[in-house]
This record gives structure tokens, sequence and C-alpha cells, in this order.
């Protein structure tokens, strides 16, 4: 099998364009797929660090209920039909499995083009929804240099999500440090590796109302009770 081939393995990558643009009517399962699932992490964070850079792109703008459910109900629209392409090629003969793949790269691609083209639309359009998201930016340690990572923040939840982050060292794990303003960092149980690509998210485990800044450091596998390393990055959330 090529590694393009390899690249399409799991059938739920087809939502990870509207879980990015917040357009899946029931995110939580495929957040606990992502747990699992590097090749999905991997796609969400390729698209959510192209779709953070869009709605800096122009000026805000508040659009009507109307418009916002059309636009979701279309991302909507073209997820279900990539998914209806990953059933048709499990059942096809053999012979036609190849052509059955040929068509669902081609219906992905499409899907993916038209998610990145609706995501300034989406993204102006969550300014008048009350259950917007917003996404901070991390700032990256020098022994990082080149990673990025974002925190996206919704109803007092966070998922954070990196690429291009180095592997931690034998022996370690990244863990998330929440901080308050007072006191030392408080330890969460959220402890993550990345792809060999540096990709990867997690969800924080806790609300984030009143948290400062969210840090990550490299700690023993297992987790530590207090920071052993400098963070590898922080979010430093608005007040």
């Amino acid at each position: 099998m090529s590694s393009r081939e390899t690249d399409f393995d799991c059938a739920e990558r087809v939502n990870a364009a509207p879980y990015v643009l917040g357009a899946l009517e029931d995110a939580e399962p495929y957040r606990e797929h992502l747990s699992t699932c590097a090749s999905c992490r991997a796609k969400v964070a390729e698209l959510q660090l192209a779709a953070n850079l869009l709605p800096g792109a122009v000026p805000p703008a508040v659009a009507s209920e109307a418009l916002r459910e059309r636009v979701l109900a279309t991302v909507r629209s073209e997820a279900q039909l990539l998914q209806a392409a990953g059933h048709h090629e499990a059942d096809a003969p053999p012979r036609q499995a190849s052509r059955v793949r040929s068509r669902r790269l081609s219906l992905l691609a499409a899907g993916v083009a038209f998610a990145a083209g609706v995501a300034v639309l989406v993204a102006i359009i969550s300014v008048g929804s009350s259950n917007r998201e917003r996404v901070t930016s991390a700032v990256m340690a020098p022994v990082a240099r080149g990673a990025r990572a974002s925190l996206r923040q919704r109803n007092g939840r966070g998922e954070l999500i990196v690429a291009d982050m180095p592997q931690p060292p034998q022996g370690k794990i990244y863990e998330i440090w929440l901080s308050r303003g007072t006191g030392a960092p408080q330890p969460t149980d959220a402890l993550f590796g990345v792809t060999r690509a540096g990709s990867g998210s997690v969800g924080v485990p806790s609300s984030l109302h009143g948290v400062k800044e969210v840090l990550v450091t490299s700690e023993p596998l297992g987790g530590s009770s207090h920071p052993t390393s400098p963070p590898i990055l922080r979010v430093v959330l608005p007040a």
C-alpha cells in the first residue's frame, strides 16, 4: 500500500473539516475518536492552523442566524457525501475498489477545498453566535522553534492542537499545566505525545474559568505533580 493510500485509511477523516469549522452536530464522538487516531489528529491540526489565519484576513461582521444555518448545512451535506463514499468503497467488489477509492479521494479533496473556502464565512458568522469558539495561538520556546500550537475554547473548555512539535525526549511525555496567576502552575491529567510529523491534540480536562495561562512541559512518563522542565509552549488567555 502506498503512503498516499495510508493517509486516507481512516474513514472518520471526512469529519475533520466539519469538526474544525464547528459544523458537527455532535462533536463529542469525534473528539473521543481523535484521542485514539493519529491520522485524524494530524488532519485536524493541519486544518485548524489554516483556519486560525482566516478570520484575521477579513474585517469582522455579523451575519444572520439563517445564513449561518445555510452555510453549516452545506458543510454537513459535504461530510455526509464523503461518508457515503467511504461506505460504498467497503461494499464494492474487488474489481471496483480502485475506482471507488479514486472517487472517494476526489470527493474528499473537493470537500476539504470547500471547507477551506467557507472557513472565512463561518468565522465571520461565529462572531454573532453566543456559542462561538475562541482560538488563541501559543508562544513556543526556542527548543520548539518552527512548531505551532493553538488553544480552542468553547463553553469554558479547551483543546490544545499542535503541529511540527518535537518528540518528547526518551522516557518523557508532554503534560498540560494551568496557571491562575497566583502560586505555582497546577498539574492536569492531560498527558500527550505527537505523531512522527509532530501533530497532536489533547483536551484540557478542567474548566478554564479564571485560568490565565496554559502551559506544556516535558515530564517523566505518568506525569509530575510539579514541573521538572521549562515550558515548551505557553498560551496566554485574554482577560
